[in-house]
C-alpha cells in the first residue's frame, strides 16, 4: 500500500503544479469571470475527468507508449496545439473586432459568449459544454501525460496494484485542483461586477484569448 509519506510528497509536487498559473487557470478564470456559473464547473469536472484518465492510463503503462513513439506524440501534440490555437482565437477575435467597430456602448447583456456567439445572458452556460471544453483541453495536452509517466511510477511501490494506486494518486492530484479551483471562480466572482462593463470584458477576452492561443503555440514549438 502506497505510505502516508508517499501519498504527502506526491501532493506537495501536484499541489505546487496545481498552483501554477497555467491554461486551466485561464479557462477557470475567464469561464467564471463573464457569469457562466453551471459551466464553469463543467469546465472544472471536465480538467479533473482528463487528469483521472491520464492518471489510469499511466498507471497501466499505455502513456508510456505514447511519450516513446515520437509519431504519436507529435501527433498528440500538434492536435492539442491546434485547438489551443482555435479556442483563444474563438475568444480573441470577436474581442477585437468589437473593439475596431467601437462596440463600448454595447451593454453587457448582449455580449457574446464563450464560443463568441451572441445570444442573451449565460446563453453559453452549458455544464456539458464546460465538461467537454475541459477534458478536451486537458486531454490533448501531451504534457500531462509526460509529466505523469514521470512522476507516477516513483511513487507506486512494489507489489502494488498499479490501476488501484495510478487511482489512488490521480484522486490526491484531483481533490487538489477542485479545491483550487473553487478559489479561482470565487476571486473571479468577486470581480464580476467591474468585469461586466463592455470595456473590461473586451480586455478579459483579449488577453484570455490570448493566452490560450500563446500555450497553443508553445506546445506547437515543443516548449
Amino acid at each position: 500500500m502506497i505510505t502516508v509519506s508517499a501519498l504527502g510528497s506526491f501532493a506537495l509536487i501536484v499541489g505546487l503544479l496545481t498552483l501554477t498559473p497555467g491554461l486551466d487557470t485561464a479557462l477557470i478564470l475567464r469561464t467564471a469571470a463573464v457569469g457562466h456559473h453551471r459551466r464553469v464547473w463543467g469546465v472544472v469536472l471536465g480538467i479533473q475527468t482528463g487528469t483521472l484518465l491520464w492518471g489510469v492510463l499511466s498507471a497501466l503503462g499505455i502513456t508510456a507508449v505514447l511519450t516513446a513513439s515520437h509519431l504519436a506524440y507529435a501527433i498528440l501534440r500538434w492536435a492539442g496545439a491546434a485547438y489551443l490555437v482555435w479556442m483563444g482565437g474563438r475568444i480573441l477575435i470577436p474581442a477585437l473586432r468589437r473593439q475596431a467597430a467601437g462596440a463600448g456602448s454595447d451593454s453587457p447583456d448582449t455580449l457574446p459568449d464563450a464560443a463568441g456567439a451572441p445570444g442573451k445572458p449565460d446563453a453559453g452556460d452549458s455544464f456539458r459544454g464546460g465538461w467537454r471544453r475541459g477534458t478536451v483541453t486537458n486531454l490533448l495536452n501531451p504534457k500531462m501525460g509526460a509529466f505523469y509517466v514521470a512522476v507516477l511510477p516513483q511513487f507506486i511501490p512494489a507489489g502494488v496494484s498499479h490501476l488501484m494506486a495510478g487511482t489512488m494518486l490521480a484522486g490526491v492530484h484531483i481533490l487538489l485542483a477542485t479545491l483550487w479551483s473553487g478559489v479561482l471562480i470565487a476571486f473571479a466572482r468577486a470581480l464580476r461586477t467591474s468585469l461586466r462593463r463592455p470595456s473590461a470584458r473586451r480586455i478579459l477576452d483579449r488577453i484570455s484569448g490570448t493566452v490560450i492561443a500563446g500555450f497553443g503555440v508553445r506546445l506547437a514549438l515543443g516548449d
